[in-house]
């Protein structure tokens, strides 16, 4: 005879629940739920108040899930290196480059377009170079210049 697993027990399963702050669509339901199972059958609900409630049901959920929307695009911009970057586009960059004889020296150049390229930011230069933008020591607009340190690129 095969033996039952005393950890299956329902005396054994946990008996306390933890309450949660939030109300999603499921608990609204559960209360809708109730709510018409314990109505008064000489007094039912009318119509126009399942229906507000209905109505307030479909509103949160379109609240919720425009919600979810905005999280996932702010997410994916924050995330995203050619929209961190794309600001640097028609400014001046300078960056060090090293020569066929191992000098280094600073290039300046004009940002044209940014791409990525396994989740790094590539500046595309109007010189033709394609750089990393973390390479960048100055960055010039209008006649102002920028230190690379201070900024985000």
């Amino acid at each position: 005879m095969t033996k039952i697993d005393p950890s299956y027990y329902l005396s054994n399963q946990s008996q306390s629940r933890t309450p949660s702050p939030e109300l999603g669509k499921d608990e609204f339901i559960k209360i809708l739920m109730t709510q018409l199972q314990n109505q008064d059958p000489l007094n039912p609900m009318e119509d126009k108040d399942f229906i507000a409630q209905m109505a307030t049901f479909s509103q949160l959920e379109q609240m919720m899930n425009m919600a979810s929307s905005i999280d996932t695009l702010v997410h994916n911009q924050l995330i995203s290196p050619v929209i961190q970057y794309s600001h640097m586009v028609g400014k001046e960059v300078s960056y060090e480059d090293i020569s066929e004889s191992n000098q280094k020296e600073v290039i300046s150049s004009k940002v044209v377009s940014v791409s990525q390229k396994d989740g790094w930011a590539i500046l595309e230069l109007e010189n033709g170079e394609e750089i990393y933008a973390d390479s960048i020591l100055k960055v010039l607009d209008d006649g102002n210049s920028t230190d690379g340190s201070d900024d985000d690129a």
